[in-house]
């Protein structure tokens, strides 16, 4: 558990690059053989891209790494669960597992939502760890929301007294 827990901290340490571009902050680390081989961390805003997220990212600068698409061998630590773009992803780059830090009820698809990461229709399943550093991921992404609601009524009550 405690290599678990070093490599969500890195992938939290992306998060909060996210937060600070005032992105969600969600961020993810790759790891092979012990060392980190690629970060992401959410960019979808500030790139005005869909496919911007922590994962992809990740993926990216991995399969570029290894110069190759497939990512067996690899380990993928996220902190929160994979939406259906993401875990869709990881199963087509045939990553091992992926180490999730806080579930998402509204767009889950490591089990909460929908499990597309152990369908055994596919060629290929991901296996899941979950709740690792949970608190820590879960609530830095419960004060960026509290955070932005507060935004949103401040601008409201601005624009009122205008």
């Amino acid at each position: 558990m405690e290599q678990a827990e070093k490599y969500m901290k890195a992938a939290i340490k992306q998060a909060k690059k996210a937060y600070a571009l005032d992105e969600v902050p969600i961020g993810c680390v790759i790891v092979k053989d012990d060392k980190i081989i690629a970060r992401g961390y959410n960019r979808r805003n500030t790139d005005k891209l869909t496919l911007a997220h922590a994962e992809m990212a990740a993926i990216k600068k991995a399969s570029k790494k290894l110069g190759d698409w497939r990512l067996e061998g690899c380990t993928m630590y996220v902190t929160l669960e994979p939406c259906q773009m993401c875990a869709g992803a990881l199963v087509q780059a045939r990553i091992d597992e992926v180490v999730i830090g806080c579930m998402n009820a509204k767009a889950g698809s490591a089990g909460s939502v929908i499990n597309l990461l152990d369908m055994k229709q596919f060629n290929h399943q991901v296996k899941i760890t979950k709740g690792i550093l949970e608190e820590e991921c879960s609530s830095m992404l419960s004060r960026f929301f509290r955070e932005l609601r507060e935004k949103k009524k401040n601008s409201t009550i601005h624009r009122e007294d205008s």
